[in-house]
């Protein structure tokens, strides 16, 4: 941890609302990009998808679940991956908190990975999360929207991933789609973000934030190495 002034409180309480005044700056500025966020242009969504569920299979208008708004998170799971990936798990570790109160807001959230069913719902019982989390495998969902790469794809180098062409090391990646239905049943696509832009969805990134040493992830090899699944930390952690 980097050495700090110590000062008297007089001298803490004028640099605190020196900083204070620059949070609400930028409180301002995130109101605004989240504005322009929904102002932006939607694409019809014109293809039918089928994913699998608990229950069956479920149509992309059947995961609004009543709702016009529908939030996707693509967890990264592959076929054949013995367990879902730590980082998004880190993510998922919030979604269940969050899902009673979006539903009384007009929004579905749901996960959706490429893994098989069983595979999914083994590592859910593991983990022991309620959301929904449905398998996109038999459909092209996840290579539309860029979180899934073919290997011939990743053979021919770089592959579209946050709107722009770049070397990834999985198959798999994370992201978020979000749709809307109207009363005619028409959905449309409204907005996808990808890597640092699913970092809002973190709420321990935002407490760690406010700690002195902040997210501490500079020496790391990468950013999120040292997350595990909650199930697999050290208790002397």
């Amino acid at each position: 941890m980097p050495n700090h002034t110590i000062v008297s409180r007089e001298q803490w309480l004028e640099a605190r609302k020196a900083h204070l005044a620059r949070e609400k700056e930028f409180t301002r500025l995130r109101d605004q990009l989240s504005a322009e966020r929904r102002a932006l242009p939607w694409v019809t969504v014109d293809k039918t998808y089928v994913f699998e569920g608990p229950k069956g299979k479920v149509t992309l208008a059947e995961l609004f679940d009543g709702r016009s708004q529908l939030i996707v998170y693509h967890f990264m799971f592959g076929p054949g991956w013995e367990q879902g990936c730590p980082s998004c798990s880190f993510l998922s570790d919030h979604i269940d908190g969050a899902v009673v109160h979006l539903a009384h807001r007009d929004v579905t959230l749901v996960a959706v990975s490429r893994a098989p069913l069983p595979q999914i719902e083994a590592f859910k019982k593991r983990m022991g999360w309620r959301f929904p989390w449905l398998s996109s495998y038999s459909t092209d969902f996840n290579f539309d929207y860029h979180v899934s790469f073919t290997k011939e794809q990743m053979a021919k180098g770089p592959v579209d991933y946050n709107f722009t062409p770049r070397e990834f090391p999985s198959e798999e990646a994370p992201g978020l789609s979000v749709f809307s239905k109207d009363e005619r049943g028409e959905i449309f696509h409204t907005y996808s973000a990808y890597a640092r832009g699913l970092d809002l969805l973190i709420g321990a990134y935002n407490y760690l934030d406010l700690a002195p040493r902040g997210r501490d992830e500079d020496a790391l090899p990468y950013t999120m190495a040292w997350v595990r699944h909650h199930d697999r930390y050290g208790h002397g952690a």
